[in-house]
């Protein structure tokens, strides 16, 4: 886990204190657009199982079908966030901030659709009712301040939910993700 301000830079597009798993699931952003929104999301592989390699295995199109039933349902998934952080707080990164990862599928924010195009996902291993752990949001906070100094278009209001972004659809980050610990965090 990183706390060293120091090492909370980008380089190209990649956190150099952060694991670095390249995604196939990537492509480039439309010409100019510019990354102002952070969309914040959930998920654990098995469902409400925590630890392992599954979230990455997801991200990389390796996750085995058989070794779990739920995984034949997702294993054709072609899904990549930006960056990843485990409940110990941990930060992998998949997709350079240059790029457009994969994590938002239909969605839309203040009038615009296609929400991938403008943003970075950041999925923390949880679910909607498990609390997160603190280093996770440690970890948010410092993230989201270095992603700021990147991208100062990105405005607090920006920093969204995915069920913000896709309403009816998705449920995450859920109801156990406290809004008002990260809003204290990056004050």
């Amino acid at each position: 886990m990183t706390t060293d301000s120091e090492q909370w830079l980008l380089c190209d597009g990649w956190l150099t204190c952060a694991r670095r798993v390249p995604s196939p699931n990537v492509n480039a952003r439309p010409p100019g657009s510019l990354v102002d929104l952070i969309v914040i999301h959930n998920i654990s592989l098995p469902p409400g199982c925590f630890g392992g390699d599954h979230v990455t295995e997801l991200f990389c199109n390796t996750l085995d079908s058989n070794a779990h039933p739920y995984f034949a349902e997702i294993a054709e998934l072609r899904v990549s966030a930006h960056f990843f952080i485990d409940r110990q707080g941990a930060i992998s990164q998949f997709v350079s901030t240059q790029e457009r990862a994969w994590h938002a599928g239909v969605s839309s924010w203040c009038g615009r659709d296609n929400c991938n195009d403008f943003s970075i996902g950041i999925e923390l291993e949880g679910t909607d009712y498990s609390p997160y752990s603190a280093q996770q949001y440690q970890q948010l906070a410092q993230l989201i301040q270095c992603l700021r100094r990147e991208y100062p278009r990105i405005a607090t209001s920006a920093i969204v939910g995915h069920s913000d972004i896709a309403p009816g659809r998705k449920t995450d980050p859920g109801p156990a993700f406290d809004w008002q610990r990260l809003q204290r965090a990056l004050s």
